[in-house]
């Protein structure tokens, strides 16, 4: 049975019940069952890390997964959601390094890696319980027991197998790369880790001479904000096409080589230096120059300390001569092989350590860290004549996203898979994604694609998939294990598990007889592993051949916009060098979830409210439908506000509730009142004719069609913005204008007209909604399932709705003619409700007239089918329609906007505003179809003019008539006073404040009251408008409404004393329909008398007499084989008896009523109570054994009966109880 919906609601705490529910009928896995025999579509979950706590980014994320997985499941897919996580890596050691006190390699050998990796292993999960508990909290269903983590031994021979398959196809060699390298976490970084943290920061920037060897005099000067690559500098680099100058310094008198465009970057006017020569760069070419140090001298015999030329000098910042330093740059590392001034298979110049302190080679600034360093290298310059100017410079810099620390770049032996090889491929692939928004494909992600680098997957630690590669000792020798069956055929040891204590000690034998093979010390990336997720998490090509071949790619995979260059990046490489072909068909990208200053969001700074506090305070649907109505699902970034979820609450959940609570209120008042039992079923359902019930059923399949559209085409940002106008369309106007109807107010075929229709609105949102918003859809269908009929259903199990399917397009209810002509009357409501705004006349105040102006007669034609809505919502009398504002002389104004125009005109805004003025009407209609007007030579646009309407003054429109319009409709209200109106929308006023007392005290409007008030003074203008009303008012609040005093035996509700139109209006409501009851004639109750008779045959009574129509008479009970049967005549009581009436209180102990008739003495003249037997069963009769009761023998309460007053006396009396309130109540 259908449950009361209570008026208030904590939306937090009812989702907490509804977890239970799915947990209690383990619903999530109950639709896996349910769906085990339907298509597959198939949702790659990208791993996150177990060591940090989920933030609103995750949260994003997740509820775009949950809503498009959700949403498949409805659309009659089978949807395996599995979560995965990433258990290697940085993230990981960072924490340990940080937590032992860890510095760099000679650290982690003093302990042992099998040590160091035990410790890692333990803070794997460190958070997993957190994650699990907030991803369910969030309603997000995706399956825990049957996660994958990368660091599973089977997930890791996938990896192996992964890697083999690209060494095999000769996509991998080692070499040397320049890398952002993290000096913190002793490793190099991939180009997408180093991008992830850039920083504005000032670092020194100095400039230095490097005199010529064929005239010292004469020096070229280089810029650098990294004077610590200085002792490594073998070339200096210039554009061969720009123009150089020879220019003397006239302060120092020194001579120096520069690019002409650069001049200003050391002399801030042209008389502080001598043009002596100008020429392009290409004749810098090859000239020697002094190396800076000695350190490398010997390079110099190899053609080192030459000026060399590339097009990568660019003329916007420093002096036009670049400093190279091929081991710590890859411009400079490609220029310097190409120039032959480097080898590629050379011992590399790299004086750096990896925790980035100068090795003993540079013996000036040995052991210290190189940004330590800067300053000391800058005053050895100084020292020896080298420095020209130091300074500061703020610029963008690379930081390590783990440890925060400044990366530096820096030459490391890695291991590459190639990818520039591939780029045509990747592009190729990736056009075959569908990506949502599309500009990333084509923008972000395709130019990041068109860049693509060979990708260094290996690094130098320790946790972490370790490389399968076994090599002789001069690495002439390679071998490649792809599984464990391989390496236990070669090594001879069957193995568990891969990690690198596991495996490191194993060695193969060499074929050619050179001794034995021995592992490679490096471990992959871990982007290395989550771009192997697609085939790892269900361990391919070992098991489950077949189910991966028959679902890849994926259907569906959703990340924020930062993985253009990390998870999609990877995802594609591999795929494609795996099988040619793309990892996924359709992703969506999110966009940054900032702090609502549009900062990042940082724990240190607390500049964002907790995401669990969030969710405790506003719940789960709230945040989800907040982060996904927002520019965020357009992957734009969002700046989180926190009043954005509360608004969620206050203008969709409270609306879509209240739609919902109205529905169930008079469903009830039905059952109730009418004794119908209602029960929808869609099949079944007779066609309403009202046209508004045709419009929103209308409006809901048009919205059924959209959303089922938008979602296939995974449009989330256009499909929520409609869900949340059509909450607006049904409770502000479906719910708002039917109201009447709704409770039953125009007969009861007409009310379940309006009520299926609701259902049936409700019940297709609900279902709708269910993947937006999943916990209170779920609410309300708990207690609206019991509405249905359950031979409409098609669905086996019904326990949830998120077993039920999404709602069928019915293409015949969609009437389009329909929801136009409802759109027009709210044009015309909206309107009018603007003009009576501008003139502070509230609704509750009735009008003469509307009079509406269309130039499109079928257009007035639709306004008029809906005259009688137009008129309750303005509260006028009559609408007028019209084709003709002539004939009301209404004219077009314009007045210029001051902020557009002024800003963009200046001094002509003067003269162009009298213009402006003087524009006809003629002119400003022309004007309102095209956009744009010619005024003093000056275009002028929609934003530039604000348009008013005026009324002729000749024509007496002026007075009468108040106007406003739209691009389409013009509305006139008639605002003239009018006497017998301002009375009536004072009654309102007071109506107004009836309900409002109602809703105060709690009440439902099955409650049956009275209504009690009091004018002071008496006779005055509101005392006498209440009285003319009376029958007004009792219409619409369907409760008595009498004068002062309230009878001391009313139980009152509610009282409040409020001002109205100069007088003092005091209200208060009471129980009951209609003034307490007078002191009854005869008994309250229904009786019979008895009487006992033996073996007279008399007429039998059966168990189909109506017992209540033997009501005084005297029933005859005999034994033997006769029947005893009802007197013919009508019997006083035969019992002295007293009526009760209970006063101030309600029954309790599950007794109703409030009046009740109580034997004296049963059988006559036994069993005769006492004062104490009196009190004692009265109590019994309304259930308030509990508590202390008094009795009046008037209905005043003045007359207390007396405890020793002769019960006998009191026979046929009305006794008036009275319950003492306790001191709680007092």
């Amino acid at each position: 049975m259908v449950e009361p919906v209570p008026e208030s609601i904590n939306f937090p705490s009812e989702e907490e019940k509804i977890l239970k529910l799915w947990q209690e009928k383990d619903c999530f896995q109950e639709c896996l069952r349910q769906s085990k025999s339907r298509p597959k579509y198939t949702f790659y979950d990208g791993p996150p890390f177990a060591t940090g706590l989920p933030h609103y980014g995750h949260i994003l994320a997740g509820t775009i997964k949950d809503i498009v997985t959700r949403f498949a499941h409805q659309s009659g897919f089978h949807v395996d959601r599995r979560f995965g996580w990433d258990c290697h890596g940085l993230p990981v050691e960072y924490e340990i390094d940080k937590t032992l006190g860890i510095k760099g390699p000679e650290d982690v050998a003093k302990m042992g890696i099998a040590e160091y990796n035990k410790q890692c292993r333990n803070i794997v999960m460190r958070y997993a319980n957190e994650w699990e508990i907030s991803v369910k909290r969030m309603g997000r269903w995706i399956d825990f027991k049957n996660d994958y983590k990368t660091l599973y031994p089977w997930f890791m021979e996938t990896v192996w197998w992964v890697f083999k398959q690209l060494y095999d196809k000769g996509l991998v060699y080692q070499g040397v790369k320049v890398m952002p390298f993290s000096t913190a976490c002793n490793t190099p970084l991939s180009n997408f880790e180093s991008n992830q943290n850039y920083k504005d920061v000032q670092d020194p920037s100095v400039i230095v001479n490097f005199p010529l060897v064929e005239n010292e005099d004469v020096a070229l000067i280089a810029w650098t904000t990294t004077p610590w690559t200085l002792p490594s500098n073998l070339a200096l680099c210039v554009n061969p096409e720009f123009l150089y100058v020879k220019v003397k310094d006239n302060a120092t008198g020194k001579t120096y080589i520069m690019m002409e465009a650069r001049l200003g970057a050391l002399f801030k006017a042209e008389n502080e230096y001598t043009l002596l020569d100008k020429f392009p760069g290409k004749t810098l070419k090859g000239k020697k120059y002094k190396p800076l140090f000695q350190y490398f001298a010997k390079c110099g015999e190899k053609g080192a300390f030459q000026v060399v030329t590339d097009n990568y000098v660019k003329e916007e910042e420093g002096t036009g001569v670049v400093h190279q330093a091929p081991y710590f740059g890859a411009d400079d590392y490609r220029v310097c092989t190409e120039y032959n001034i480097i080898q590629r298979d050379q011992t590399p110049i790299c004086p750096v350590d990896a925790s980035g302190c100068f090795t003993s080679e540079v013996t000036d600034f040995a052991g210290q860290y190189v940004k330590d360093a800067d300053k000391n290298i800058i005053k050895w310059l100084k020292e020896k004549g080298r420095l020209v100017n130091a300074s500061t410079f703020k610029h963008s810099y690379p930081f390590c996203w783990r440890s925060d620390t400044p990366l530096i770049y820096k030459a490391v032996p890695s291991w590459f898979v190639r990818v520039e090889n591939k780029v045509d491929k990747l592009l190729d692939n990736n056009g075959k994604c569908y990506w949502v928004p599309e500009f990333v494909r084509e923008k972000r992600f395709g130019n990041w694609l068109r860049d693509a680098r060979d990708w260094a997957i290996s690094r130098n630690r320790y946790w972490g998939t370790p490389i399968p590669l076994w090599v002789s000792d001069d690495f002439e020798e390679v071998v490649c294990v792809g599984s464990m069956a391989e390496l236990e055929e070669l090594t001879g040891v069957k193995v568990t598990d891969l990690h690198r204590e596991s495996i490191d000690n194993l060695t193969i034998p060499s074929r050619r007889g050179n001794g034995v093979l021995r592992r490679v010390t490096e471990v992959f990336d871990c982007w290395f592993e989550s771009g192997s997720m697609p085939y790892a998490q269900v361990h391919y090509p070992f098991e489950n051949r077949k189910e991966f071949e028959d679902a890849f790619p994926a259907d569906f995979i959703a990340e924020g916009i930062d993985q253009t260059r990390g998870w999609f990046y990877t995802l594609l490489v591999l795929s494609t060098l795996l099988f040619g072909k793309p990892p996924f068909k359709n992703v969506i990208v999110n966009g940054l979830v900032l702090a609502s200053d549009g900062q990042k969001m940082s724990k240190r700074k607390k500049n964002y409210p907790d995401p669990g506090l969030i969710v405790q305070n506003y719940g789960a649907d709230a945040l989800r439908l907040y982060l996904i109505n927002s520019p965020v699902v357009r992957a734009e970034n969002l700046r989180f506000k926190e009043e954005g979820v509360r608004d969620v609450l206050k203008d969709v959940f409270l609306p879509w509730y209240n739609a919902y609570r109205f529905l169930v209120q008079n469903v009830q008042r039905l059952q109730k009142e009418e004794e119908i039992q209602f029960l929808y079923n869609e099949n079944t359902v007779k066609q309403s004719d009202n046209i508004m019930d045709k419009w929103i059923l209308s409006f809901t399949q048009s919205l059924i069609q959209f959303f089922k559209a938008e979602m296939d085409g995974y449009r989330l940002y256009t499909v929520v913005p409609r869900l949340v106008k059509f909450v607006d369309m049904l409770t502000n106007w479906y719910v708002r204008t039917n109201r009447r109807r709704l409770k039953g107010e125009s007969g009861t075929e007409d009310c379940l007209w309006a009520l299926e229709t609701l259902f049936s609105v409700l019940f297709s949102m609900c279902r709708l909604m269910a993947p937006f918003t999943p916990f209170i859809t779920e609410m309300m269908y708990q207690n609206l399932r019991h509405l249905i009929d359950p031979a409409s259903v098609e669905e086996k199990n019904t326990g949830s709705i998120h077993y039920l399917m999404l709602p069928q397009v019915r293409e015949g209810l969609i009437d389009k003619r329909i929801e136009s002509a409802v759109s027009q009357m709210q044009s015309v409501i909206e309107l009018g409700r603007v003009i009576r705004d501008r003139k502070t006349l509230p609704v509750k105040y009735p009008l003469k007239e509307v009079v509406v102006i269309h130039q499109d007669p079928e257009a007035l034609k639709d306004i008029q089918s809906l005259q009688k809505y137009i008129l309750e919502e303005l509260n006028v009398r009559q609408l007028t329609l019209s084709t003709d504002k002539d004939k009301y002389g209404i004219r077009l104004r314009a007045e210029p906007d001051h902020m557009v125009l002024g800003k963009r005109l200046k001094g002509a805004f003067k003269a162009i505003t009298a213009s402006i003025k003087e524009l006809t009407s003629e002119q400003l209609e022309a004007f309102q179809k095209t956009g744009s007007i010619m005024v003093d030579g000056h275009e002028l646009h929609e934003e530039d003019l604000r348009l008013m309407y005026t009324f002729d003054q000749s024509s007496g429109s002026a007075a009468h008539y108040e106007a406003h319009s739209d691009s389409q409709v013009l509305v006139l209200l008639d605002v003239t006073p009018d006497q017998s109106m301002v009375d009536e929308g004072v009654a309102r006023e007071v109506i107004n404040r009836i309900q409002k007392l109602r809703k105060k005290g709690h009440l439902v409007p099955s409650d049956e009251i009275t209504v009690y008030y009091r004018c002071q003074p008496e006779g005055e203008y509101l005392d006498s408008v209440i009285k003319a009303h009376t029958d007004f008012i009792l219409a619409t609040t369907k409760a008595p409404l009498l004068l002062f005093p309230v009878p001391k035996t009313s139980s009152i509700i509610i009282e409040e004393k409020t001002q109205l139109k100069g007088s003092d209006l005091e209200l208060t409501l009471v129980k009951g329909s209609s003034a307490p009851q007078a002191p009854l004639n005869g008994p309250a109750c229904t009786y019979v008398n008895v009487r006992v008779k033996v073996n007279n045959k008399e007429q039998e009574l059966t168990s189909k007499t109506d017992l209540q129509s033997l009501s005084g008479k005297t029933l005859t009970v005999t034994s033997g084989s006769s029947s005893p049967a009802p007197a013919s005549s009508t019997d006083a009581l035969l019992c002295p008896y007293v009526n009760l009436l209970l006063c101030n209180a309600q029954p309790a102990e599950c007794q109703t009523g409030e009046v009740g008739t109580l034997l004296l003495v049963n059988p006559i003249g036994q069993n005769g109570l006492d004062y104490s037997g009196l009190m004692s069963e009265t109590a019994k009769v309304f259930g308030l054994r509990s508590r202390r009761l008094q009795l009046y023998l008037d209905q005043d309460l003045t007359q207390v009966l007396p405890a020793d007053s002769s019960v006998k006396c009191l026979d046929t009396k009305t006794l008036f109880v009275r319950v003492i309130p306790t001191t709680a109540e007092a």
